[in-house]
């Protein structure tokens, strides 16, 4: 019966109270590795996130600028005198006979 009752002892909590802060220990490592070392770390979660933020608003700013020059293109394609005024102010063009001042 003795044996028996030695291996109940064991087993007892309060027999392995030692061990816990063991188990703490090593379970704390293992967080901090995950959460800020490893390839997958919330650290690394953070900065992507941020950068596809960053990537989506530019995104959109860019989407603002292509249909703003799709507008302009689609002025210039259907008015003659859109073309004339954006020649002259672009490139400098004057038709013949024009006096052209440049004031910069």
């Amino acid at each position: 019966m003795e044996g028996k009752n030695s291996k109940w002892r064991l087993l007892r909590r309060s027999d392995h109270n030692y061990f816990i802060p063991y188990v703490i220990i090593v379970t704390a490592l293992v967080a901090a590795w995950l959460l800020f070392f490893s390839h997958a770390s919330v650290l690394n979660w953070i900065r992507t996130s941020i950068e596809v933020k960053n990537q989506e608003k530019e995104m959109a700013r860019l989407g603002r600028e292509i249909e703003e020059m799709d507008a302009e293109i689609q002025d210039l394609s259907s008015n003659r005198d859109s073309i004339e005024a954006y020649a002259r102010e672009t490139y400098r063009f004057a038709a013949p006979g024009d006096d052209v001042y440049i004031v910069e």
